[in-house]
This record gives C-alpha cells, structure tokens and sequence, in this order.
C-alpha cells in the first residue's frame, strides 16, 4: 500500500500533499491541546508500533504481500487527529530513512493511510461503540471492526490513484506514463488481497490489542480527565515499550512472506521477464507495457534513502538487518515526538 515514487504524476502527488496537509495542521492543533503525559509517550509509541508493525509482511493471492497498518487501534486509543500524526510521522520515517514509499508520494501515502484511515476508523469505532462502557465486549469488536475497514478504504483510495494514471497520464500513443493499470485492473487487484487477507490482519491486531488495553492498562482508554488521582498513562506506556522491543525482534518473520506488494514493483521488475511474469499475474493477467512507463522510470530515483529495503549495508544477515532497521526507526520515532513535546507550547488548561 506504500506507493513508490514514479507511481503517480507530479500533479497527483501535488494534488495529495495539498489535501492532506490541512488535516495534518488541524492534527497539531488539537494535539496541543493533550495533556503532556499523552502526548509524547502515548502518541510516539502508536506511531512506533505502526512503523513496526507494517515490517510483518502478510503472503496475500497472486504472489503479492501486504500488511496492517495500526490506524484501527491509533484511531480507537488517541481519536483520530494525534492518529494521523502518528501514522504520518511513521510513513515519513519509512519513505526518509527506509525508501518505503516514495517522498514524491508520501501526500498520497499519508492521505490513505494517515488521513483517510484515521477518520474512517474513528468515525466505525465511534459509531459501532455507542456509549457502552470501556471494559465492554463492544468496544473490542467495534475497534476491530474499525480497522478492517479503514484498511480497506485505504487501500481503495490507492488503487484509485493508482487507477486514474493511465486514463489521465499517458504518451501520444497511449502508453502510460506511470502506473501502467486502469481502475479495470487496479480496483480488483488492490481490494482482493485487503478484503480477505490484510485486512483481517488488521482487525485481529486492533481488537487483540484493545482486547488487552482493556484488561492490562485501562487508564491508556480513559481521557486524562477521567484517571483517578496518582494514576498516570506513563507507567503504562513503559511496560509497552517493552512489548515493542519484542515485537521489533520478531520483524524477521516479516520476511516468510515472499513477494512484492501490488504496485510496490522497482524498474528491475518491469525489465526482468520473470518479475514482468510475477507483475502480470498478480494484476488478472492483465499485459503489461513493452517499455516501462517514462514517468515512472525518471522519478522512481528520486530520493535515495540511507537504509534502503530495511538493509544496512554493514549488516551481511537479512534478518539482523531488519531487527536493527525496527529498532532505528521506532528510536527516531520516540526521538521526533519527545522532542515536540519539549518545544511545542503548553496546552491550555
């Protein structure tokens, strides 16, 4: 779901950083308004468990992979505007240090998954939830049932994106300029893995972890107004830390699943006959190109990121790469919003 760069025109991916930016204003904004005790700690630690857990890749139909993002659990525990700072401030790590996801398309990325996945998750969550209690059953099922859906409208949204390139973008003779599907292909291929696979992968992530919210660390779901006095989030969000150092060390499981995520593929793949295969048959067998699209092959270098594919050049194992790759990016993460909370203002009391 992580669009690469070259996938979408110059003029796309002006079009989603200017439409996701207001949302994101607004977000700093109201997550000014949290108390200090949230905002670092509890908003860092979503963004670090969406960063890590979007390296546990997930085998999904035609040979292709894909993952949960974390909006549903962000968007249930922190509302939807610190969700979409917690998203956006992953994506960016990705894209920046990792090269997952491109930086001409990170608005796009941002806009799906940030944005877009944030309020629909919220918007489910709310609605299913009612004014049922914080321990009750409903809730975990109406936060799981948030993130299978604002996954999938995510992933609707890029392969609308991806869609529109063709019909819009093209040379004299027809070819595309970027990504080589129509909405014929893009739509189906995108949405068959999400529906029944990754967004499963979602829900079950999201209602598991409220689940145990619930049980284990209940004052993590009640607003700062609510705690009783002495009960403070951030004895709670060290422990989680922990689990997180744990499940970064398990990233190499990420690694079983084989293949590349629909519309992820690199201008290696478009030349080689067996990635032109692989490409082909996780798209319905629709026919790609002769030539790789011009646009795509003349922005897809446009940023070079230091720790590509989550493998430091210093590290020869594989899976080493990817513990440490998970434990850099989620320290940078916990870096950014400490950070921010020290220069940001105070919010209002």
């Amino acid at each position: 779901m992580h669009i690469p760069d070259g996938y979408l025109s110059a003029s796309t991916c002006a079009f989603t950083y200017v439409s996701a930016l207001p949302f994101l204003a607004v977000g700093v904004k109201r997550a000014g308004r949290l108390p200090r005790e949230r905002l670092a700690p509890l908003v860092g630690l979503a963004s670090a468990f969406s960063f890590v857990v979007m390296m546990f890749n997930l085998p999904l139909p035609g040979g292709t992979t894909g993952h949960a993002v974390g909006m549903g659990i962000a968007a249930a525990v922190l509302g939807p505007w610190a969700s979409m700072l917690a998203i956006s401030v992953a994506l960016a790590i990705q894209a920046l240090v990792f090269g997952d996801g491109g930086v001409t398309t990170l608005g796009a990325n941002v806009l799906n998954m940030a944005v877009v996945g944030s309020l629909v998750a919220y918007a489910v969550y709310v609605g299913l939830a009612g004014r049922s209690e914080i321990r009750s059953t409903r809730r975990v099922a109406a936060a799981a049932v948030a993130g299978y859906v604002a996954l999938n409208a995510a992933a609707l949204l890029a392969a609308f994106e991806f869609g529109i390139q063709p019909m819009f973008f093209h040379d004299a003779g027809g070819m595309p300029l970027y990504a080589p599907y129509p909405l014929a292909v893009a739509v189906p291929a995108m949405m068959a893995g999400h529906l029944g696979f990754a967004g499963l992968g979602e829900m079950v992530v999201t209602g598991g972890l409220f689940a145990y919210l619930q049980h284990a660390h209940p004052e993590l779901l009640a607003p700062s107004a609510d705690l009783p006095a002495g009960v403070s989030p951030r004895r709670a969000v060290k422990r989680l830390w922990v689990g997180l150092a744990a499940m970064a060390a398990a990233t190499p499981l990420g690694l079983l699943a084989t293949g590349i995520a629909w519309g992820e593929w690199g201008v290696s793949d478009f030349l080689d006959p067996a990635g032109r295969a692989a490409i082909e048959l996780a798209s319905g067998d629709a026919a790609l190109p002769e030539a790789v699209p011009q646009g795509l092959a003349r922005l897809a270098e446009a940023w070079s990121a230091p720790i590509p594919d989550y493998a430091p050049a210093f590290l020869s194992g594989e899976a080493m790469g990817y513990v440490l790759s998970a434990a850099l990016g989620a320290g940078l993460i916990a870096l950014a919003f400490a950070v921010a909370a020290r220069l940001g203002p105070r919010p209002a009391r």
